[in-house]
C-alpha cells in the first residue's frame, strides 16, 4: 500500500490539472455564485461533459479543495474560496494556469540538467525573458500571474516596509504595478516610478488608468543589466532576485546602492527557504526557477549577504503571514 505522502507526491500532477480546467470552466465560479451542485447541474450551467466534470471534481474531493456530501453535491471548501474567486485579490487561478501551461512545459528539462548540465543545455535555448515577452499575449499572462502572485501580500508588505516619510520609491522589474499600487492606495504622498523592460510599458498604463493614479504613478522603460537605476529615496525588488544568480544580484543590488539616497533603503520581497529546506511552495518554485529563470530562492541569511556585499547595512527580516516577505537593507 502506497502511505498518504508518496500519494500525495505521486498523483500532484493530476490535482493541479484538475486545479486549472475547474478554474478555466467556470466550475469554481459556480460553486461560489450557485452553492452546493452536482456535476450533472453544473456541466449543464456551464456547457461541459459531466462524466468528465465529475472525475475531476472526485480528484479535487480527495486532496480537500472540494467537498462532497452523502448526496454527491459539491461544494468549495470555504477556506479556499478567496483564491478561487476570481473577484478576491486572493485569486491565484492566472497562476495556476502559467504552472500547467508554461511551468510543467518546461520540467522535462531536468533531465538534460541532471546529465548535461544546466549551462550547457541553457545555452541552446532562448533566453528566459525572450520567452516569457516574445509577444503581447505571453507578457499579459506572465504580468497577469505574477499580479495574483503579489498583489494581496503586497498590502501587507507595504505596512512592514513602514514607508512614513518616504516620498520617492523606485519598483526595480515593477511589472504591472502590483506593489507600487499597494504603496500608492497606503502613502497618500509617494510617488511610485516602475522600471521595467518597455514591453510592460502598455499593462502598467493599464493599472494606471484603473487606479486613478496620475502623475502619482511613472514608468520608467528600460533593461536594469545595461541601463542605470532611476534614483529614489527607497528601491524595490519584487521576485527579482530569484531570477538571477548570487553575482547577477549582487551587480543588481549595487546597482541599486548607487541609485538611492543617503539615509535611504532597499526592499527585497521573495519567498523565503527555512533552515531545513521548506516550505513545500517555496522548494516547488525553486525548482520552477531552475527551469523558467536562472536563479533560485534564498534563506533570509543569504539575502542579508547579498545586500552586506553590495553596501547596504543595519539589514532586518520581516515575515508576512503569506509566502513573501521582507528584507530591508539601508544606505548609510
Amino acid at each position: 500500500m502506497i502511505s498518504h505522502t508518496l500519494d500525495n507526491a505521486l498523483f500532484g500532477l493530476f490535482s493541479t490539472h484538475a486545479l486549472h480546467l475547474a478554474d478555466k470552466h467556470g466550475v469554481f465560479a459556480h460553486l461560489i455564485e450557485e452553492g452546493p451542485a452536482d456535476p450533472v447541474g453544473i456541466s449543464v450551467s456551464r456547457q461541459i461533459d459531466a462524466e468528465t466534470l465529475e472525475r475531476l471534481l472526485l480528484v479535487l474531493a480527495a486532496v480537500s479543495v472540494v467537498e462532497r456530501d452523502d448526496e454527491g453535491l459539491y461544494r468549495l471548501a470555504p477556506e479556499l474560496v478567496p483564491a478561487l474567486d476570481r473577484r478576491s485579490p486572493r485569486y491565484l487561478g492566472s497562476f495556476v494556469r502559467h504552472l500547467v501551461t508554461n511551468t510543467t512545459g518546461q520540467l522535462h528539462q531536468l533531465d538534460a540538467y541532471l546529465t548535461q548540465g544546466k549551462a550547457a543545455v541553457d545555452a541552446e535555448l532562448p533566453a528566459p525573458f525572450d520567452t516569457i515577452y516574445k509577444d503581447e499575449a505571453a507578457t499579459e499572462a506572465f504580468l497577469e500571474a505574477m499580479w495574483q502572485l503579489s498583489f494581496g501580500v503586497s498590502g501587507e508588505l507595504v505596512r512592514l516596509a513602514e514607508l512614513d516619510g518616504v516620498r520617492t520609491l523606485v519598483d526595480v522589474g515593477g511589472a504591472s504595478g502590483a506593489f507600487a499600487v499597494a504603496a500608492l492606495r497606503s502613502y497618500p504622498e509617494l510617488n511610485v516610478t516602475v522600471f521595467d523592460l518597455p514591453q510592460v510599458g502598455p499593462f502598467l498604463e493599464r493599472t494606471r488608468e484603473a487606479e486613478g493614479s496620475g502623475d502619482r504613478l511613472g514608468f520608467v522603460p528600460g533593461d536594469f543589466f545595461a541601463d542605470a537605476l532611476p534614483r529614489a529615496e527607497c528601491l524595490s525588488f519584487g521576485y527579482i532576485l530569484s531570477d538571477w544568480d548570487d553575482e547577477t544580484c549582487v551587480e543588481l543590488l549595487t546597482k541599486a546602492y548607487d541609485a538611492c539616497a543617503n539615509g535611504g533603503r532597499v526592499l527585497l520581497m521573495e519567498r523565503l527557504f527555512d533552515e531545513a529546506g521548506g516550505p513545500l511552495a517555496t522548494a516547488a518554485m525553486n525548482l520552477s526557477m531552475h527551469v523558467e529563470t536562472q536563479g533560485r530562492h534564498r534563506t533570509a541569511s543569504e539575502y542579508t549577504e547579498l545586500l552586506e556585499k553590495s553596501g547596504f547595512v543595519d539589514c532586518s527580516v520581516h515575515r508576512s503571514t503569506w509566502d513573501k516577505h521582507l528584507v530591508v537593507g539601508r544606505k548609510p
